[in-house]
């Protein structure tokens, strides 16, 4: 059982976690872009990846003060370990890389949970450097996500509405 964190031990936790979370999310990026069946989806990806290894650049700067350098825990080992898996067989049918898309997007929605208590961590430590990084990439993921979880939506229809391949 893990033991409570609060202040600046707290701080580091959050920013370990986020960072360790970004780097999955770049990993699974590079990845998934280069065998995703379905152009629309290939293409919200790749979108994504600049400004992905950006903020993990800048999360991994915020976190040097605290000593946050990306430390897997359980809850990242588990969502990393689900994204590996699910990557591992994406380019074995789209259905398969439907189900990668997915965890992606998951993993997009989470940091956007990660920016938001940052900001408010930022705010009430008037620390404005984080704060404002904060809230750009809180902006950052809620917009990809979007993109994100269109083109799942669009690939999702497209798998469902066509005919299964001739054995």
């Amino acid at each position: 059982m893990s033991e409570a964190k609060y202040g600046e031990e707290f701080i580091k936790h959050e920013l370990d976690e986020a960072i360790a979370f970004q780097q999955t999310i770049v990993d699974a990026e590079r990845e998934l872009a280069g065998k995703h069946p379905f152009p629309a989806g290939r293409e919200s990806i790749k979108a994504c990846q600049k400004d992905d290894q950006a903020f993990l650049k800048r999360l991994q700067q915020l976190g040097r003060p605290y000593g946050a350098s990306g430390e897997v825990e359980e809850v990242v080992e588990a969502m990393k370990s689900l994204m590996r898996e699910t990557l591992g067989s994406a380019d074995e049918a789209e259905s398969e890389a439907y189900e990668a898309h997915a965890v992606l997007l998951t993993l997009k929605r989470k940091q956007q949970d990660s920016a938001s208590a940052m900001l408010k961590i930022a705010r009430a430590m008037k620390e404005t450097e984080m704060r404002d990084a904060a809230k750009e990439f809180e902006r950052a993921q809620r917009e990809s996500s979007r993109a994100l979880a269109k083109s799942l939506a669009d690939f999702a229809a497209k798998i469902a509405t066509q005919a299964p391949a001739s054995a």
